[in-house]
């Protein structure tokens, strides 16, 4: 449910139709496609190889999940205004060539629409948590499920806009929003309070 929030995969879908307007079908699931496999590789990097990035810097647990509740609490409180998050979608979408629109796939839409600060965070406090491999394998488990569920829904967007309202989509944004702002409360308080035990 945190990566569900995280990549909202309905409340991005009239981002992804305003970055590929002018593109047909094929063009569109090519986009969609190399989006979420861009998305997906970069956040599984982040899930395996974190702890050992953050071990070399002297990057403690604890300073991540409060870094990481910050991040997720701000875009949370966005989403939880109806509005989309500055550090997850551009401030401008223009119209391109396909090839042109192709690059769009990496940029803005797979980084930071879709592995932004806020999905990187919630990644590397899943994956501090695991205490064996297994665990491992179920935080990319569920990320894989949740990118599934993202280029289904990038490829059938005007289905969902025809089939949902907007107000509808608003609804469904804010309640991530108000998921994500939870999701950042609990982290910063297992942060501050893996903090004060190691103090006492």
């Amino acid at each position: 449910m945190g990566f569900f929030a995280i990549m909202n995969p309905i409340g991005n879908v009239p981002i992804f139709i305003g970055l590929v307007s002018g593109a047909d079908n094929k063009e569109r699931k090519i986009i969609a496609r190399r989006s979420v496999v861009l998305a997906f590789s970069i956040v599984v990097l982040f899930i395996l190889f974190g702890k050992n990035i953050f071990n070399l810097f002297g990057i403690s647990l604890e300073s991540i999940q409060i870094a990481g509740s910050i991040l997720i609490f701000l875009v949370g409180y966005q989403l939880l205004h109806g509005r989309t998050s500055k550090m997850h979608h551009p401030e401008k979408l223009e119209d391109e060539d396909f090839s042109e629109k192709v690059n769009v796939a990496v940029s803005p839409l797979a980084i930071p629409i879709l592995a932004g600060p806020g999905t990187i965070s919630t990644a590397l406090t899943f994956s501090s948590q695991a205490e064996d491999l297994t665990k491992e394998v179920i935080v990319v488990s569920g990320f894989i499920i949740i990118c599934l569920a993202t280029y289904v829904a990038f490829i059938s967007a005007d289905k969902i806009i025809s089939y949902l309202k907007e107000s509808v989509i608003t609804v469904i944004t804010r309640l991530m929003g108000l998921l994500l702002t939870i999701i950042a409360a609990q982290m910063l308080i297992t942060g501050i309070k893996n903090v004060l035990n190691q103090i006492s």
